[in-house]
């Protein structure tokens, strides 16, 4: 990855953009990715679209990623000046005590840290995970009053992480889900325009993914497309505690997968199949015998139905602040749907084949 498009991840992966709080990574993307198009625009919520026009003859094809992330909120602020908390999204309760964060208030980030009771004072034998509603985020002051001076209730919360580089051109990070989508979204629109296509190309980064795929369904609906690609992180089994009966044979670095079944139409399948077949660019397949869990399962029922498939960008710990995706696998992600999108006119119409 040349050193502009690792910049641009990293930046993307250095902002806090829980649901319902998304803009400043909205911005950020579309910063990159005005130059590249005709038109872009941001709808009420936040849904931020770029669009590439082509042919009147060409496909209407989007590549889509969410823009938000899981996160935390303060439910209340206690006398003894404590913050409680709500989850944003599905935020994993085992490993939030402990941890730095940032509360992100209308003055600016302020620091924080989740408070738990040191190993010295409690029974081992009966430690168990509390619920979210039972943390409490400590800001270091003295009391109620002075904590309702700098923080209001409804304020969201991160963990406060950064991006490591680990070996093998592979990092680690909050918030790969789905920084990477959106960067694959935003990374394929400026190969298909550089590379010139018949089809108009629409990248979308799309919000309130986390909190039941809001955003998709306003965009959804709102748009005349052909075919949607829709780009999120997919779990792999590749790492010791990967459960038997849940994985699957996705590795990092072993490209980008291809799934099968639920909303993934078979037509757009058949289509990247095919062209990594023809490029040579690596992917892996997986089953999706009853949903994706990504936007797409609310892209292919909009508007009487668009062919859509959820292209899974390999991913170590999902939800934690410490997922790991592999360079490789995002660039191949880009390059394969950016052939697709100059290709498009060989596979289309996209529609059931009886």
């Amino acid at each position: 990855m040349d050193e502009k498009r690792r910049a641009f991840l990293e930046n993307l992966l250095s902002l806090s953009t829980p649901s319902g709080f998304e803009m400043v990574g909205q911005r950020r993307w579309l910063e990159y990715v005005e130059p590249y198009a005709d038109e872009t625009y941001v709808d009420a919520y936040g849904n931020a679209v770029a669009i590439s026009k082509g042919s009147a003859d060409g496909s209407d094809i989007a590549i889509a990623g969410h823009g938000d992330e899981i996160g935390l909120m303060v439910r209340d602020i206690t006398d003894d000046g404590f913050l409680k908390l709500t989850a944003i999204g599905g935020s994993d309760r085992t490993i939030t005590r402990g941890q730095h964060v940032t509360v992100h208030t209308n003055d600016g980030p302020l620091a924080g840290v989740i408070g738990q009771v040191a190993i010295h004072l409690r029974d081992p034998a009966k430690d168990e995970y509390s619920e979210i509603e039972a943390q409490h985020v400590d800001i270091g002051v003295k009391d109620g009053e002075a904590a309702k001076e700098r923080v209001d209730i409804g304020d969201p919360v991160t963990l406060a992480t950064r991006v490591t580089e680990l070996a093998d051109d592979r990092l680690a990070a909050r918030g790969m889900d789905n920084r990477v989508g959106v960067w694959t979204a935003a990374e394929t629109f400026r190969r298909s325009v550089e590379r010139g296509t018949d089809a108009s190309v629409y990248a979308i980064s799309t919000v309130q993914e986390e909190v039941g795929l809001k955003g998709a369904q306003m965009v959804g609906f709102e748009l005349d497309l052909d075919a949607v690609m829709v780009v999120d992180v997919t779990h792999t089994s590749d790492q010791p505690e990967s459960p038997d009966d849940k994985g699957s044979s996705v590795e990092l670095g072993g490209g980008p997968v291809i799934p099968r079944g639920s909303s993934n139409h078979p037509a757009l399948v058949e289509a990247l199949r095919t062209i990594a077949a023809d490029t040579e660019i690596e992917v892996q397949l997986s089953a999706t015998g009853t949903r994706t869990g990504t936007d797409a399962d609310v892209f292919y029922t909009s508007t009487g139905g668009i062919p859509s498939l959820s292209l899974g960008i390999p991913n170590r710990y999902m939800h934690t602040p410490v997922e790991v995706i592999d360079l490789a696998d995002l660039e191949a992600a880009a390059e394969l749907l950016s052939v697709f999108t100059t290709r498009s006119d060989q596979f289309s119409p996209f529609e059931a084949r009886l």
